[in-house]
């Protein structure tokens, strides 16, 4: 059985919150489950499944989302192999792992311990009172958060082995970690057995992935010179002015998808919870003045790949309050931002079509991370022989907090956080049945914290009118659900079965 969880982005605690302990005690709880489960055969007999092989899909560790960087000269893009710039990766990895450290046993204890399953009795039952340990490895493959640890040499090796160490992995850590699953055999056999393709799918974000992943990419300048400094900054300079609610909100910063859209959702926090406008103008002048010397970085401006002046013209609409849109702020950043992959949706499932093992039908399940988004969607049936080959594109998602924007008004900028948790469960022959995979999607809401200032919103309000008048419950069409059993015909009686 092939289990894949990606996106934990597990920090150093001096950005915002991470994932709880308990969360991780959860996905112990229910790779049990799933293994009592896929322990049951197509034939309806029962017998234990030989392992288990948990691969982590990237951006687990985060060692870009740490203000640590603001305190020492070098940056990621400076020469990441140079001593200086692993010494601050390694004081961020240490301090991340020991910051979570409680979620981290977990792991430690599933790779140490296993899943307890009782064995099988001559009849094909589970055995009473007993039970037989269950292997599980579990696999690192890196992101474009975590991407230092695929940087081969002696001091990242050593620092692999701290990392290795505290989650119990299987991963060789006298290697880079892999970022595609070709660079590690163990993972290549295991995910062909499964018939699974993997990767964290920063590939296809050109913000985030410039063709080399063991160079920065524009998403680390934009972490690191933005996000990072934003919310010192703002402490600097407005100290107590800022209400408590507002705080809170700001280091959630990082939980926005696509980031991008940051600017948006601190437009909506201020309005919500920030009374005084003298301090909302503060905010946002800070957050113009961060992304002007964001877009005149001399790393943003020499991108071989990207035309200058179109990128910082789009960044400067996405991202300065000074030149934002007037209508359709959002919708625009969304929009642009699906262009520059060349997609027409925020969805990754276009790219999985372009797979080499999805075009030669060796895999059928293609699965992704990166984007937070779980998705499950169709992409093709083959049919030959009698045999049917059904092949699938999988996101899976996140491990953490996630902002998603209202839609009955999108000009007011308001979004809804949710706590979510995405599982991808995959199994070879006869396991679970036969069933080919299993998806779990948890997601916990998030009370809204109480606020000094309520905005109230006319119903005219950032073009919020109704298309019609209120439908009325004495209007609503009567006729039956499109999978009712269609009325019998007037020449059947009720002895027929049909009435």
């Amino acid at each position: 059985m092939l289990v894949i969880i990606s996106d934990l982005h597990l920090t150093d605690g001096t950005s915002g919150s991470t994932i709880a302990p308990g969360a991780c005690a959860l996905l112990a709880e229910r790779l049990a489950d799933l293994a009592h489960s896929a322990s049951r055969r197509r034939d309806g007999n029962y017998r234990p499944i030989e392992r288990i092989d948990l691969v982590l899909l990237g951006d687990v560790l985060d060692a870009m989302r740490s203000t640590q960087w603001l305190h020492y000269p070098v940056r990621p893009w400076d020469d990441p192999k140079s001593r200086p710039v692993f010494d601050v990766v390694a004081r961020i990895t240490g301090d991340t792992l020991r910051h979570n450290n409680a979620a981290l046993a977990t792991f430690r204890q599933l790779a140490a311990q296993g899943i307890g399953l009782p064995p099988a009795t001559q009849a094909g039952r589970p055995a009473d009172n007993r039970l037989q340990t269950i292997p599980v490895r579990i696999h690192y493959m890196v992101g474009n958060h975590d991407w230092f640890y695929h940087l081969p040499g002696e001091h990242y090796n050593q620092l692999r082995r701290q990392i290795a160490a505290h989650l119990g992995l299987a991963t060789c850590p006298d290697a880079p970690f892999p970022h595609e699953i070709w660079e590690s055999n163990e993972l290549m056999q295991v995910m062909r057995q499964h018939k699974v393709f993997a990767r964290h799918g920063d590939v296809y974000d050109p913000f985030n992935y410039a063709g080399d992943r063991d160079t920065s990419s524009l998403g680390d300048v934009i972490v690191l010179e933005l996000l990072n400094r934003f919310g010192v900054q703002v402490g600097q300079e407005l100290g107590e002015e800022l209400p408590a609610q507002t705080w809170a909100g700001l280091r959630e910063i990082d939980n926005i998808r696509p980031l991008l859209l940051i600017p948006v959702w601190i437009d909506g926090l201020l309005e919500r919870t920030c009374p005084q406008p003298s301090v909302r103008k503060e905010v946002k002048r800070i957050w113009d003045e961060l992304a002007e010397a964001l877009l005149e970085h001399p790393f943003v401006r020499r991108r071989d790949t990207w035309c200058p002046v179109d990128i910082v013209d789009g960044l400067q609409q996405a991202l300065q309050f000074s030149r934002r849109l007037s209508v359709g702020w959002a919708s625009w950043i969304a929009q642009w931002v699906a262009e520059l992959r060349g997609a027409a949706t925020s969805s990754y499932r276009q790219h999985a079509l372009t797979e080499q093992d999805f075009r030669n039908r060796r895999a059928r399940h293609i699965v992704y991370g990166h984007t937070h988004h779980a998705e499950t969607v169709p992409l093709d049936a083959s049919y030959a022989d009698g045999y049917v080959l059904q092949q699938t594109y999988f996101n899976a998602g996140t491990w953490r907090r996630v902002h998603q924007q209202t839609q009955f008004a999108p000009r007011e900028h308001e979004f809804i956080a949710a706590d979510t948790l995405t599982y991808l469960a995959f199994f070879r022959d006869d396991q679970r049945g036969g069933r080919p995979y299993e998806t779990w999607t948890g997601t916990l809401g998030v009370s809204p914290c109480a606020t000094t200032h309520y905005r109230l919103d006319p119903a005219e309000r950032g073009g919020a009118k109704p298309h019609g008048p209120p439908l009325s419950t004495p209007n609503v069409p009567l006729r039956a659900p499109h999978f009712a059993v269609p009325l019998a015909p007037s020449g059947l009686s009720q002895r027929s079965g049909i009435g």
